[in-house]
């Protein structure tokens, strides 16, 4: 059977025996190579009984439906604040953009979370997006959802020994002197909510912080950071307590803003799948505003 949708024309066929989703396809469609069968399943252009599918074991039943079609780009999600870097049936990694929250605070406020519950609506997946872990409204970069509670356990449970590798990129105020070196010391919060260091244990939490300079003139540092330990707000104070503030940083920067946004940007993040154990290796590009400012 044929069908028109508002993302194009699908072909629907009724699975005749169990097998995984790739496997099947190479099997059943007739006239297309296994290369093509692959850019439409990561072009988002199989649905199984009415989900988009990307999975290439997704596993079959018989008597399962699947719908296919003929073009590489299909039920693309579009937003302005939010993209899909990768998805699977467990969990979403998304690349957002400075000026949105990572989940609701208050009333009707612009969040990730809200945002993807919209998208797994309106392609018809029944899951919740699962918050895992946090970015502040004005960073930008990486993140990973769960879309369920098992996942999401399992991610929040082990999140240490699951995430590999963590970085950051940012534009810190000034020339650093130092190429790399390490800040550790203790982050609390004060009556105001603002964090605040201290040399010895002040009853907060131990923070390490690795930085390595990329780039630098006699104005601005490009710096990436290496996360030992997540703690609120970490890289934005370790940077002020170096004497060189990320850039754009009201809460603790010192009014040098060149490009107008918080100049901080989670570029990297590696983890081990919860449910296959896979590594997972993401990196974004440094964001170009940053690489400007050392042109």
């Amino acid at each position: 059977m044929t069908y028109n949708s508002k993302q194009g024309m699908y072909t629907q066929y009724t699975v005749g025996e169990d097998a995984p989703l790739l496997e099947w396809l190479m099997a059943n469609i007739q006239g297309m190579s296994r290369n093509k069968l692959k850019d439409i399943l990561k072009g988002r252009g199989v649905k199984v009984n009415g989900k988009v599918v990307t999975q290439f074991d997704y596993p079959l039943l018989k008597g399962m439906t699947v719908s296919l079609s003929r073009s590489k780009k299909n039920d693309t999600f579009k937003n302005r604040f939010v993209k899909v870097v990768y998805e699977d049936r467990y969990l979403v990694v998304v690349e957002k953009n400075p000026g949105i929250l990572s989940m609701a605070a208050g009333h009707k406020t612009l969040n990730v979370k809200a945002v993807l519950d919209d998208y797994f609506k309106t392609s018809r997946q029944r899951c919740t997006a699962h918050v895992v872990h946090r970015l502040d409204r004005d960073t930008s970069g990486l993140m990973v959802y769960a879309k369920d509670m098992e996942t999401e356990m399992a991610l929040e449970r082990d999140w240490h020994n699951i995430v590999y590798d963590r970085r950051y990129v940012a534009v810190l105020s000034g020339e650093m002197v130092e190429d790399e070196g390490t800040i550790a010391n203790w982050l609390k919060d004060n009556s105001a909510y603002i964090t605040y260091s201290s040399p010895v244990d002040n009853g907060g939490k131990y923070a390490v912080t690795h930085f390595h300079v990329l780039d630098r003139t006699t104005e601005h540092s490009l710096v990436e950071f290496k996360l030992e330990t997540g703690r609120k707000n970490q890289i934005r104070v370790h940077s002020a307590d170096m004497g060189h503030p990320v850039c754009g940083d009201v809460k603790y920067g010192n009014g040098d803003d060149p490009i107008h946004r918080l100049c901080l940007h989670a570029y990297m993040l590696c983890f081990f799948h919860p449910v296959t154990r896979r590594r997972m290796e993401f990196e974004t590009p440094i964001p170009a505003q940053f690489r400007m400012l050392f042109k």
